[in-house]
This record gives structure tokens, C-alpha cells and sequence, in this order.
């Protein structure tokens, strides 16, 4: 049997604990309790990568998306261009998703498959599934939305386990990455929360996603940190 007595892990989630308590002090209580609850709706099991996003709007409303409907972390490749939300657009959401960052679609595809997700590829051309027909509960997953205008790249088409599109019956061929992104963020994360048994951050996850909220959200945060406990400013 594992001895967790002297877990690490644990004594890193209390110290968050304690530090969420001390900080809600100076916060409203309603404020706490939305929060509290956003974290509790939060996911990894699915997760969105930008690939060479160069429209501000678009960007941000990536963003806004993985907010809106519960996704905790998206990755970006900016092999080309930079991903920079439009701050008019995002309206400070980008407090609450965590963004992580690649140099190349390699890379991406190589730290993603590492932690175990499958690559999910979105564009109109390919036959493969659509939102009602994607099996969610074959693992987690990383949704790959492409350039405005180019769509996904070959390396993506080359890596992808799965391709994903949107049925359309009127005469137009494709969305926009914004709309595409908003329909199936939401179809896909209604699913998985209905159907997967394991699809919330950990309660490690939480406390640690919760407690960098909380930072974001208390003025004077590190200062309050400091005094109480000593912690560096």
C-alpha cells in the first residue's frame, strides 16, 4: 500500500486551501461562490488548439468560447504569427483560460499526444465525423482549428487521428473559425459533461485553478499573501 501521509501533492493543495480562505476574506461572498462554482465546471478532458491565428477577433474569441463553456486550457502554434487577443474582444476572460504556447505544430502535436490527448482536426473536406457522430468517450481530446483562411496545415492533416466537420445543408461550404469554434466548443463540452464519467479538472487542479483566480481577483493579493504567511511578494 502507497503511504500518501506525507504526499507532497498534499501538502501543496492545503497551502493553496489555506491561502483561498485567507484571500476570500477580502473578497464578496457572492463573488467567492461564482468562483467556486466556475472551477467546480471546469475541463481537461477536452482542450482547443489555435493554429497560427492571426485575426485579434478570432483570437479572443477562442477564448471567450473555452470560457463560456467550461474549457480550462487551449494551445496556440505561432509558427507565423502571434496569438494576441483583441483586448476589446476578449474583455478579460483570458484571466480565467490558460494558454499555452508552441513554436511549431510539431511541437503542439508532440505535447499534446504526451499527455495523452487525441488530435482532432476541424475542417470541412474530409468525410470522417461530425458533433452528433464524434465518440467523446474514446479519450480526451484536442479540437485543431487552422488559420483564417489556409484552415488546418499538412502537418496537422499528416497527425490527426480523427477529422471533424460541421454538416451544412444551405450552399455555404464552411464557417468561420470563430462561429465553427462556438458550435462545436459547446456541442462537444454538453457531451462530454452528460456522458463521461471523469471529465472535471481534479480536485488538485481545482484548488490550484481556483487559488490563481482568487490572485487575479483580490487587489493586493501578494501583499495580504505576504503578511499572513510569509509568502515572497
Amino acid at each position: 500500500m502507497t503511504n500518501t501521509a506525507n504526499d507532497p501533492s498534499d501538502d501543496a493543495t492545503r497551502r493553496r486551501e489555506e491561502r483561498i480562505a485567507c484571500l476570500a476574506e477580502f473578497m464578496r461572498e457572492e463573488r467567492f461562490a461564482t468562483l467556486r462554482r466556475a472551477v467546480s465546471m471546469r475541463t481537461g478532458y477536452m482542450t482547443v488548439l489555435a493554429e497560427n491565428t492571426f485575426h485579434g477577433q478570432n483570437a479572443a474569441a477562442l477564448i471567450r468560447h473555452c470560457e463560456a463553456f467550461g474549457v480550462q486550457r487551449m494551445h496556440t502554434v505561432e509558427s507565423c504569427c502571434k496569438f494576441e487577443p483583441s483586448a476589446a474582444v476578449v474583455r478579460g476572460t483570458d484571466r480565467w483560460v490558460d494558454v499555452v504556447r508552441h513554436a511549431s505544430t510539431e511541437e503542439a502535436v508532440a505535447a499534446l499526444r504526451g499527455a495523452g490527448y487525441r488530435i482532432v482536426a476541424t475542417t470541412p473536406h474530409r468525410e470522417d465525423t461530425t458533433p452528433e457522430t464524434f465518440d467523446v468517450g474514446a479519450g480526451p481530446f484536442a479540437l485543431v482549428f487552422g488559420t483564417e483562411h489556409a484552415g488546418i496545415s499538412e502537418g496537422i492533416v499528416a497527425a490527426a487521428d480523427e477529422f471533424l466537420r460541421i454538416p451544412m445543408c444551405g450552399m455555404v461550404e464552411s464557417l468561420n473559425v470563430s462561429a465553427s469554434a462556438a458550435i462545436l466548443i459547446y456541442q462537444l463540452a454538453e457531451r462530454v459533461r452528460s456522458t463521461v464519467g471523469e471529465w472535471r479538472l481534479t480536485e488538485e487542479e481545482r484548488t490550484e485553478v481556483l487559488y490563481r483566480w482568487m490572485r487575479t481577483s483580490v487587489a493586493d493579493a501578494a501583499a495580504i499573501l505576504h503578511r499572513r504567511f510569509g509568502d515572497p511578494l
